[in-house]
């Protein structure tokens, strides 16, 4: 590799590579490297893909330690339920793709022909990929303190600023997780009536599973009155799962 030609990337990740191929590698597409015929990389009798997918596997693992390590720092009495969905607003390829753009990594991906000319540069599931192929690259070159800093310079602004309470709060995404998980169906609200003057309405909204009306809520808007629903619903499952497991 023509490590002149990373220094810019180099110093926009915060991280001098020592194993320069490793850099490479986490930036290259399955796509180029078999346009190409890249050889892979010769470890004792196996040979290791030239592409960045097994790296994306680590550092898909890498990313999810190191977040919750900056999360729990953060929110150290925090449930472990509102942990993981903090880190599933944090890590994720919308989040990861838009982090691979502001580093510019969309401009130093290698792709094949057809990968590019069909905005392969721009796909949110290649940018986030290469995201934590660039993480693993960085773990396996330096360990796992190099990497932890780097990622928390990544989102230490939206660390910053991220709420616990509003997750703790979010009865909809608690409720659906449940339902999801139990039933493999998604709840439905649909708005029931909206009484009183404009300036101050009140909205009623019901809440479905699995098409059954399971409960109401009442809010002065109607994402307050889904919340309410949702947590209704969530007190109603909860007595329902109680009544059975006392049975």
């Amino acid at each position: 590799m023509d490590r002149g030609g990373y220094c810019a990337l180099e110093e926009k990740l915060g991280h001098r590579f020592q194993k320069a191929e490793l850099l490479e590698r986490a930036l290259t597409h399955r796509s180029f490297a078999h346009e190409q015929n890249l050889e892979g990389i010769k470890n004792g009798n196996d040979v290791i893909p030239p592409h960045y997918e097994q790296l994306e596997f680590i550092g898909d693992a890498v990313v999810d330690l190191v977040i919750g390590h900056l999360l729990l720092e953060k929110f150290p009495s925090a449930p472990e339920g509102d942990l993981s969905r903090l880190r599933a607003r944090l890590v994720n390829v919308h989040s990861l793709s838009g982090l691979a753009k502001n580093l510019g990594l969309n401009q130093w991906v290698k792709l094949g022909r057809g990968e590019e000319a069909t905005g392969g540069r721009n796909k949110p599931s290649i940018l986030s990929d290469i995201y934590e192929a660039v993480c693993a690259a960085v773990y396996l070159d330096a360990g796992f303190e190099a990497v932890h800093s780097m990622i928390r310079r990544h989102f230490q602004e939206i660390i910053k600023v991220i709420d616990i309470d509003a997750i703790s709060q979010d009865h909809k995404t608690r409720l659906q997780e449940l339902v999801q998980a139990d039933l493999k169906k998604t709840p439905k609200y649909r708005l029931a009536a909206a009484t009183g003057p404009d300036h101050e309405k009140t909205f009623e909204v019901e809440v479905f599973i699995n098409n059954q009306l399971v409960a109401r809520g009442a809010g002065k808007s109607k994402k307050e009155a889904e919340q309410a629903a949702a947590q209704n619903a969530l007190a109603i499952l909860k007595n329902l799962a109680r009544m059975k497991d006392n049975g």
